[in-house]
């Protein structure tokens, strides 16, 4: 399988190989303690170089099988950020999870909204689905703007929904239908 590539005006989309992994771990202790409250808890171990090889080759074998897409994304030959979409359902319901990080020092430059909508874009016209759900902490305001911006409405309420930081956290559930379907 041919590894997808999304450009925009200023960013790339790219999935990484495992020999790739220090792309990601650099990015990814860069920017520990900006993402740690809208992540899940992170031990050591989870940033090193074997960790990092290991969730690239299961992120591979899940877009071989059709169930996942996993972008960092690219300023140059810097990794700024991820663009993922996760748990792919087909059948009836054609959908998926969109998760999104950007580093810390290139927050409040339109990097992210410019990401996610090529990285839906995408989805939508090359992966045919019909929808994108998104889900985030109510105190995440970031992320409640970006996605109002790219058009996401709210669909409901989620308790105590995932385990961030350690602690059972309520979402907003939020979902984008293909305006083209």
């Amino acid at each position: 399988m041919p590894i997808e590539s999304i450009s925009t005006a200023r960013l790339q989309l790219r999935a990484l190989l495992p020999e790739q992994a220090m792309l990601m771990q650099h990015y990814l202790l860069s920017n520990r303690t900006h993402l740690a409250p809208w992540e899940p808890a992170r031990d050591a171990d989870f940033f090193s170089l074997e960790k990092c090889e290991e969730r690239l080759h299961a992120n591979l074998r899940l877009m071989e099988a059709g169930l996942g897409r996993y972008f960092c994304v690219f300023l140059g030959e810097e990794v700024i950020g991820v663009c993922n979409f996760s748990n792919i359902v087909r059948g009836v319901f054609h959908a998926c999870h969109l998760g999104y990080a950007i580093a810390e020092k290139h927050q409040g430059q339109g990097y992210m909204q410019e990401a996610v909508q090529g990285g839906i874009t995408h989805m939508f016209t090359q992966q045919g689905l019909h929808r994108v759900m998104a889900n985030y902490v109510p105190e995440n305001l970031r992320s409640a703007a970006l996605l109002a911006r790219l058009g996401f409405e709210k669909e409901g309420y989620a308790r105590s929904y995932l385990k961030i930081n350690g602690v059972w956290r309520d979402h907003v559930l939020t979902a984008l239908v293909n305006p083209h379907d």
